[in-house]
């Protein structure tokens, strides 16, 4: 990941849709650019496994979208989640504003600090009900959920452990399973 600063002002989400659509992921966090590289097989096989799941128990009313899709709770920021879950009346023509019901962040060498520290502090400070952290590496999987204000750990599993996860919906999860290629 790389923070690109800017001289004089701050990065806006009008400034980051004039950027080139040049397969990087480009995302503002309260109006600092960040850029990350394409993902890796592994962290993108995670995110499909997960989606399918999600897709599955996902209730009506609610809707599973894999990134990139961009989250817009302010002029400063546009972050985009792996994986997002967001009520059907909150899905805007080009990207979300309404806080997420969920977010998944699945980590890499280079995403790493900023899944963990940057997002998860903005998720928590605008209200994300659930966040989620995928290490496909370990593989595991932290379960955080949003009470009075503040992220608390619902769940944090490794390998062949099940996490029966119940914010935002109910969802069984093995980590392992994510990270393997399909039979």
């Amino acid at each position: 990941m790389t923070a690109m600063p800017r001289t004089g002002e701050e990065w806006t989400v009008d400034d980051l849709d004039r950027l080139p659509d040049d397969g990087l992921q480009y995302e503002l966090l309260d109006g600092l650019l960040l850029v990350t590289p394409a993902p890796v097989p592994v962290h993108q096989r995670a995110i499909g496994n997960l989606y399918l799941l999600l897709r599955a128990a996902c209730p009506p009313g609610q809707e599973v979208f894999l990134a990139p899709l961009d989250w817009r709770p302010d002029l400063r920021t546009s972050l985009q989640p792996d994986l997002l879950v967001v009520g059907n009346d909150d899905v805007g023509e080009k990207n979300v504003t309404a806080p997420l019901t969920l977010a998944v962040e699945v980590l890499s060498p280079s995403t790493r600090r900023k899944d963990l520290v940057l997002k998860r502090s903005k998720y928590e400070e605008c209200g994300v009900q659930s966040y989620w952290v995928i290490d496909p590496k370990a593989p595991s999987l932290v379960a955080l959920d949003l009470v009075d204000g503040a992220y608390v750990t619902s769940a944090d599993v490794a390998g062949d452990e099940r996490a029966a996860l119940r914010l935002p919906f109910p969802v069984d999860v093995v980590p392992a399973n994510l990270v393997r290629p399909a039979p």
